[in-house]
């Protein structure tokens, strides 16, 4: 009982996520209001997640307006930042774990 499992001692990787993000109708009444909006949800997740990294943004045009690549090295400070984007940034979102291609061959 005095010892922590390994599993519990073990400190987690930085991994790569990718953060798709779809506006709510409810978001923002002009386009010129989502620079606004962007730089609150920004804010916010800078200062509650400082373990992620954003690598870059992207906007898009078809089933997600904004691709995000992002790095932590703890899943819970991806779930507090999506949670942000959700609640803050009006958005409907879905995250996945991004395994670069050839660390991904070499696995198989």
């Amino acid at each position: 009982m005095g010892q922590v499992s390994r599993s519990r001692r073990r400190r987690y990787e930085m991994a790569t996520y990718v953060i798709l993000s779809r506006f709510s109708p409810e978001a923002f009444a002009e386009p010129k209001d989502f620079i606004k909006l962007a730089d609150a949800v920004s804010s916010r997740i800078k200062k509650d997640c400082k373990g992620v990294t954003w690598k870059q943004s992207f906007a898009t045009l078809g089933r997600f307006d904004v691709v995000d690549i992002v790095e932590a090295d703890d899943p819970k400070d991806i779930e507090r930042a999506v949670m942000i984007i959700r609640s803050h940034g009006h958005s409907i979102t879905e995250t996945l774990v991004a395994t670069p291609w050839k660390e991904f061959l070499a696995a198989l």
